[in-house]
């Protein structure tokens, strides 16, 4: 049986189990994982999953095997990481076509598209890129229906200057005030105005300007023909650099971390992480030096913005594109330290460890404070004292 402290509610406590950081498809677009000490014990590898508790009224607790448990050190612990890299712009991710018709003027590979402007054209008319979460799907005119597609249409079209508070109301519902700011719209890209916005006119991405990767489609070719019906390959236009840390470094690189970036090309910028991503092992084959080594999981890849955008580009366009990464130092000296799975969050907030008592008696709950994670240990203070036994949840 597991115990808790006195008055312990159930369910009150969440575990963290070995786990992964939050993963990818092979050209899926890059994901944020939670920033915080959360995120560092995830990247760690470790996640959370309720776990159901007893509060000491009755009910009896979950059976289980043998506990294994951990000794409390007192330790020092040091964080710095130096890390090779590579810089570019991100994951691409890919323009698909919608409608009818031939291709009459296409983009140039590193050309930069921001919202509003035509990406392409399609019997001599503009597909036009907007911003969103989600794609269009039917055609959008004054009957067609509420819906959020709508609502995606009518903030670009405020976003853009073609309409404002006064004479629209950002909502799901397709209006007189909608029909006229389309027709302003139209009117700006020289097509008919006609106050209706037909499927394939515009194309919605997550990024509000893009930059043209590879262009597919080739001029004459009829819409939807080859490659899957995929026009253009995008990413964004900012610089990357991007490294591939071990698993136990991971805690050193959470979302939000500041880093210092040393470029191939000469000179340093500073460089702020913002996403821990994997590509997907399966159709990987797995095994031992494959794509997706051991049993097919690949490694994580940390993505780190670069602040100063205009050096960072020009290093890109050198064809120089290493780039070393460096982590600033930490220390904590002469601390308590408990392996990082020891660690159970609190779902109220807050993180405790499991104590063994003396003779092995029941473990009892104890609230701790959270520092510095250094190779899947983790710097902890409160009612803990070196040589404690804490339970490693299995």
């Amino acid at each position: 049986m597991t115990g808790v402290t006195e008055g312990q509610e159930p369910e009150q406590v969440a575990d963290l189990r070995p786990g992964r950081t939050r993963r990818r498809g092979s050209r899926a677009r890059r994901a944020a994982v939670a920033a915080g000490v959360v995120a560092a014990i995830v990247a760690a590898g470790t996640a959370l999953a309720v776990r159901p508790w007893t509060n000491g009224g009755g009910a009896s607790a979950p059976e289980h095997g043998p506990r294994s448990t951990a000794s409390v050190q007192r330790a020092s612990l040091t964080s710095g990481l130096r890390l090779d890299g590579e810089l570019g712009h991100g994951t691409v991710d890919e323009v698909t076509a919608q409608g009818q018709g031939t291709f009459t003027k296409l983009p140039k590979v590193g050309d930069r598209v921001e919202t509003g402007k035509p990406l392409y054209e399609v019997d001599a008319r503009p597909v036009v890129l907007f911003h969103g979460p989600r794609p269009f799907w039917r055609d959008l005119a004054k009957g067609v229906g509420d819906g959020p597609d709508i609502r995606e249409l009518e903030r670009n079209l405020t976003d853009l200057g073609y309409a404002n508070a006064a004479n629209l109301t950002v909502d799901e519902e397709f209006t007189e005030g909608t029909a006229a700011a389309v027709k302003r719209w139209q009117k700006a890209l020289g097509l008919e105005r006609t106050g209706k916005v037909e499927q394939g006119r515009v194309v919605v991405l997550p990024q509000r300007a893009v930059r043209i990767q590879e262009v597919v489609a080739k001029l004459g070719a009829t819409v939807g023909a080859g490659s899957g019906g995929t026009v253009l390959k995008v990413t964004t236009p900012d610089v990357y650099a991007t490294v591939k840390p071990d698993e136990d470094q991971l805690a050193q690189l959470a979302p939000g971390s500041k880093v210092t970036v040393e470029l191939e090309a000469g000179g340093g910028v500073q460089g702020e992480v913002t996403a821990i991503t994997r590509e997907s092992g399966e159709g990987d084959g797995g095994g031992e030096g494959g794509p997706g080594g051991p049993g097919g999981e690949a490694k994580p890849e940390v993505s780190i913005r670069l602040a100063d955008q205009k050096k960072a580009g020009a290093a890109l366009q050198s064809g120089r594109s290493g780039a070393t990464v460096t982590v600033p130092e930490k220390k904590a000296e002469n601390v308590l330290v408990v392996p990082v799975t020891a660690l159970l969050a609190m779902v109220g907030g807050g993180y405790a460890v499991e104590v063994v008592g003396p003779g092995g008696s029941e473990p009892k709950l104890v609230p701790v404070e959270v520092g510095l994670i250094v190779k899947a240990r983790a710097e902890v203070s409160g009612g803990l004292k070196e040589g404690d036994k804490v339970v490693i949840p299995v």
